[in-house]
């Protein structure tokens, strides 16, 4: 086991959901602490506060507003008037597409040691996943499961 891996096994359910919900703005933005994933279901039934979404894209290092329309499922003009209306909540599917974004770059986080690499790998061609960029296929359920599997195997040290 890498040593990813190891420190990956080592955390619970709940490091991870507090790290999402930190990429989302944490308490302060989400007036509430994510403890389980019950909460976070709650949360995603009610909407992420736009806010959420406009705090998510400003902490983001690498990755370019021009490659998230895939990841959030709403186009540039969209999350432009998202940027207007801060407290609008985003709708059930967008709320769900930025949670399981977040969810992603928390786990390439913990696989690749940093954010930044995170976002990079996100955003470059990846042999395993067929030459396709990794931030390109969260446009589906099944793409979105490609990446999930594939960042499993990284974490395992199957390179393949």
């Amino acid at each position: 086991m890498t040593a990813a891996a190891e420190k990956s096994a080592s955390k619970g359910p709940s490091t991870d959901l507090q790290k999402v919900a930190d990429l989302l703005g944490g308490p302060r933005i989400l007036s509430r602490r994510i403890t389980s994933n019950l909460d976070a279901h709650e949360l995603l039934l009610n909407g992420l506060p736009g806010s959420a979404l406009i705090h998510f894209v400003r902490h983001l290092l690498f990755i370019q507003t021009d490659s998230l329309e895939n990841a959030f499922g709403m186009s540039l003009r969209t999350f432009q008037r998202r940027k207007d209306a801060p407290n609008k909540p985003l709708s059930r599917a967008q709320s769900g597409r930025t949670w399981k974004f977040a969810e992603i770059l928390t786990k390439a986080t913990d696989v690749f040691g940093s954010q930044e690499e995170a976002e990079q790998w996100l955003e470059r061609p990846a042999i395993g996943l067929d030459q396709r960029r990794p931030i390109d296929l969260l446009a589906t359920p099944a793409g979105i499961e490609l990446v999930e599997q594939y960042l499993t195997r990284l974490a395992h040290g199957v390179y393949a």
